[in-house]
């Protein structure tokens, strides 16, 4: 099954760590379940030239706000509702999880409560889940069609599912601790010392990731299961 990966930003470098982009992050998450990929760096202007180019598509994470003025998010905005109109399987990370919401009618905002990083536990159609997180926008109104399959003390909205047409996520299963101990490094100055002693302390404790992989790739294959 061919996916596209619509990556929404570009995964951060520094001296010492492998160059990655985002598609490559969810190329190796969802490696072994039958799919191939394309990459469209939305985040640049790049677009497909029509939604049935792929047979479901991925919204990536972002350093952006999906609320903010940036060229490539009204276009995005509107591909992701015709993709949804024409039933077309689509799955959204973290900024991808809000950009879907809001597109499709939600409301995204910046959490007054602040910053979720690192190893978060969900509960998630009942299941104890342990993603990465790394965001402190949220989902904080639902659209209509949506329902919500995943949540945490903190974020209330971390799971959506829409009529079996859209699944989305506001955790990063395509993090290891390598992409945490990046983020660590370079964003360090934006962080207080009990965050970052936090966020390591966690690094190395077993994560859902897999069975986030094995859920996504259901989900592209049989749309309807959620």
């Amino acid at each position: 099954m061919h996916i596209g990966i619509l990556q929404c930003g570009h995964f951060p470098t520094a001296d010492g760590y492998p160059e990655q982009a985002y598609g490559d992050l969810y190329a190796r998450l969802l490696a072994g379940r039958g799919l191939t990929f394309t990459t469209w760096s939305v985040v640049d202007m790049e677009f497909p030239g029509d939604v049935r180019d792929a047979e479901g598509w991925l919204v990536t994470g972002s350093k952006h706000g999906a609320y903010e003025d940036h060229p490539f998010i009204p276009p995005l905005e509107t591909f992701v509702r015709e993709a949804y109109a024409q039933d077309i399987p689509l799955v959204g990370i973290c900024f991808g999880h809000q950009m879907i919401a809001q597109a499709l009618g939600g409301k995204v905002e910046k959490f007054e409560g602040g910053w979720s990083l690192g190893r978060q536990t969900y509960q998630i159609e009942g299941k104890d889940v342990a993603l990465n997180a790394w965001h402190q926008d949220q989902v904080t109104r639902i659209p209509d069609e949506a329902r919500t399959i995943g949540s945490s003390d903190f974020c209330e909205h971390a799971a959506l599912a829409y009529k079996g047409r859209a699944f989305s996520v506001q955790g990063h299963p395509e993090f290891e601790d390598g992409e945490i101990d990046l983020l660590l490094n370079v964003r360090r100055a934006a962080l207080s010392e009990d965050q970052a002693r936090e966020v390591r302390s966690n690094l190395g404790k077993p994560m859902s990731n897999s069975l986030l992989a094995d859920q996504i790739a259901a989900f592209f294959k049989e749309p309807a299961h959620v």
